[in-house]
């Protein structure tokens, strides 16, 4: 058990090395107000004055305070490796090897070493000094000591002091593998004693808090801590120690720590006789000494563990920062290749990083072809845009001056393109959205696939800038293509598309019907052929004459002459008539025929419409597939080596960030101490010492 304590210290070393305070170590935090006697107790315990003195604050600086316990062995190796002959000595972590054996000198180096940081105005710092003490008459113990609680600034301190000391105070304490050692004066009031009120705060239940009461000796006559040392005023489940420091005179006066210890033992046979074997310097020594190995041996498990585990996250962390260059022409083409290959790979559904919150790489692009290309293209109406009057203007404008008696083909094809026009659009935007998406491909290799990448920043702008004018290069080209689909639709209406043979006999079959139903309108006096009687002279004055006739029946139909209604009042009865004006299509009721050409129109269109659409949702992926996707895959990597592997862009490209080397430095300082901290654990469970 006894060598627990020099495991810790041996612990605290190493990471003393890296400066980390990630590992929370086993150890006392000395905790009290100002003027309580703390460093007092804290020489008590080393058994020499080394620590600074004087009014106000004088810890400005966490001190982390390791006594070692050494024997005559241990005295006589340091003499033969230093020439150091003496029995105590102090080393300071921020000195490396300087040896100390006069401790005035130890203590003008803490307050030299406090005013570098904290400044001569009584300001305060987090950053520890560390400092250990090796001698014959101290017990194995790692204290703390702490700034004492304050009030009020004094001097240049500033107004929120007394906060910068609690939060200070609360870092060290709130470690839960640490012992809390609460000092309070006995000649103040215990229930209102700040340091134990800042341990309940952390440590409610009183495990690992133990409190020593000072200046048993400066208390009122007639008064004593008896019921305080018994622990009747102020419970404390690791006990209460008192001690009786020096005065102020006996340390001006130069009185030794162990005279001091000597009196101090008198002082409590005298006074509190049956507690005197529970009280005092050197039982306070004793207990720290056995709390603190029985709270390392409790520690340790949990230790082993969350070293384990930092490890395991540094060696990943050093893992990811790579290791230094040596072969620049190799690693540049590496790194191509890699994110070449990861870019494909992406692009396919089989990369090593698979996005899990979003759709990414081929995924999104099957998605923008079936889904939301799909879905735009469907929603386009086959009419859309296209009114009734519209058919009928196209209707009447194919057939010029002349009047018709069936459906002008020219008028379909007219109306026809101008509907197929419209999936012209949809189809740009279905290229912009994959370009688009191949674009965020790289960001998505830079962050996931080839994080060693982020090591050297100018090769990662270098291969997005290639990629990216790769893809800016195809996209004319694809958007070219795609408006050639289109272009290729409008160029020829295949009206003999096997699709559109329906669609033609439905045409065909409303011509016939509409012939039909004109020739039963018609009066049993008009001849059907050349063959009536009479011949073509009388039928056509047949047909000149009555209103039953063809030329009465297009007056009805048609408004044609003779109708009165059909044209504007004549100039002969007042009222001019403007030939250049041209009639203005209005809302009006269709007449029967009217209304059967337009929807045999409009059927036709929608038919043949949806064959295009069809085409046109079938092609459009493949030309973009083909034009962008595939070749940007096909052709990534001899882009990036023809631009980027060039023997002059070698040194500039492989230039690390800034503070990766510093990174990769201190990740690999701080794995190392890891391991070797794993190391000192395994050694103690080895020889079965927990």
């Amino acid at each position: 058990m006894e060598a627990l304590i020099p495991v810790i210290n041996k612990l605290q070393d190493v990471f003393n090395t890296v400066g980390a305070d990630i590992i929370h170590l086993p150890q006392i935090v000395v905790v009290g107000t100002q003027s309580s006697g703390k460093s007092s107790v804290l020489e008590s315990l080393v058994g020499r004055d080394l620590l600074p003195r004087g009014t106000g604050i004088v810890t400005r600086r966490p001190l982390i305070l390791q006594l070692v316990h050494i024997d005559t062995e241990d005295r006589r190796k340091t003499f033969e490796e230093n020439g150091i002959d003496g029995d105590e000595w102090g080393k300071f972590l921020h000195t490396k090897n300087k040896i100390y054996t006069d401790f005035e000198e130890i203590r003008q180096e803490i307050e030299a070493e406090t005013e570098r940081l904290s400044g001569t105005n009584k300001g305060v710092s987090d950053e520890p000094i560390h400092l250990k003490v090796f001698s014959p008459h101290v017990v194995n113990l790692t204290l703390v000591d702490l700034p004492g609680l304050t009030k009020v600034p004094v001097g240049d301190q500033p107004n929120d002091i007394e906060l910068q000391i609690r939060d200070l105070i609360l870092k060290y304490i709130s470690n839960p593998n640490s012992i809390i050692l609460a000092v309070t004066a006995a000649n103040t009031d215990m229930a209102t004693s700040e340091a134990l009120k800042v341990a309940r705060d952390v440590d409610p239940e009183g495990r690992r808090t133990l409190a020593v009461v000072t200046k048993l000796d400066l208390m009122d006559a007639g008064t004593d801590a008896m019921d305080v040392l018994m622990g009747r005023v102020i419970p404390v489940r690791l006990g209460l120690i008192g001690v009786v420091n020096r005065s102020q005179l006996d340390i001006n006066n130069k009185k030794l720590v162990a005279d001091a210890i000597r009196d101090e033992y008198a002082f409590l046979q005298k006074k509190y006789p049956s507690l005197a074997n529970r009280n005092g310097t050197k039982y306070l020594a004793k207990t720290l000494n056995r709390l603190l190995m029985h709270h390392i041996r409790d520690c340790l498990p949990e230790l082993k563990t969350r070293i384990n585990v930092l490890a395991a996250q540094y060696q990943s962390m050093l893992s990811g920062y790579g290791e230094p260059v040596d072969d620049k022409s190799s690693t540049l083409l590496q790194l191509i290749t890699k994110f070449a290959a990861e870019y494909c790979h992406t692009i396919e559904g089989t990369a090593k990083y698979i996005e899990t919150t979003e759709l990414c790489g081929g995924a999104r692009i099957c998605y923008i072809f079936h889904e939301t290309f799909g879905r735009t293209l469907e929603s386009v109406d086959p009419l859309g845009g296209l009114t009734t009057i519209d058919v009928l203007t196209a209707i009447r404008n194919a057939t010029g001056p002349r009047p018709a008696l069936f459906v002008p083909e020219v008028s379909f094809e007219l109306l026809v393109k101008r509907q197929v026009k419209r999936l012209e659009e949809p189809s740009l935007r279905c290229v912009e959205l994959v370009h688009e998406e191949m674009q965020r491909i790289i960001q998505h290799c830079s962050n996931y696939s080839t994080q060693e990448l982020l090591r050297f920043p100018k090769l990662h702008d270098a291969i997005v800038e290639v990629v990216t004018s790769l893809l800016r290069k195809r996209l004319p080209v694809t958007n070219e293509m795609v408006h050639n689909l289109v272009a290729i639709e409008l160029a020829y209406i295949n009206t003999k598309h096997p699709d559109f043979a329906d669609a033609c006999g439905l045409m065909n079959n409303n011509i016939e019907e509409q012939r039909r139903n004109r020739m039963r309108e018609l009066p049993s006096s008009v001849p059907r052929d050349k063959g009536t009687a009479g011949g073509p002279q009388a039928g056509a004055e047949q047909v000149d004459g009555g209103t039953g006739g063809w030329r009465g029946m297009l007056k009805k139909e048609d408004g044609m002459p003779g109708d009165k209604n059909a044209f504007p009042s004549s100039p002969m009865r007042g009222n001019a008539v403007n030939l250049l004006d041209v009639p203005v299509p209005v809302a009006r009721k269709l007449s029967a025929r009217e209304q059967r050409d337009c929807e045999v129109i409009e059927r036709l269109i929608k038919s043949y419409f949806l064959i295009v659409r069809k085409n046109i949702q079938d092609s459009v992926p493949k030309a973009v597939m083909h034009f962008l996707v595939n070749h940007v895959k096909d052709c990534l990597q001899s882009e990036l080596v023809g631009q980027l592997y060039k023997s002059g862009l070698l040194d500039d490209l492989l230039t690390e960030s800034e503070d990766m080397a510093q990174r990769r430095f201190e990740a690999a300082d701080m794995l190392k101490a890891l391991q070797k901290a794993s190391q000192v654990i395994a050694e103690i469970r080895e020889t079965h010492m927990w």
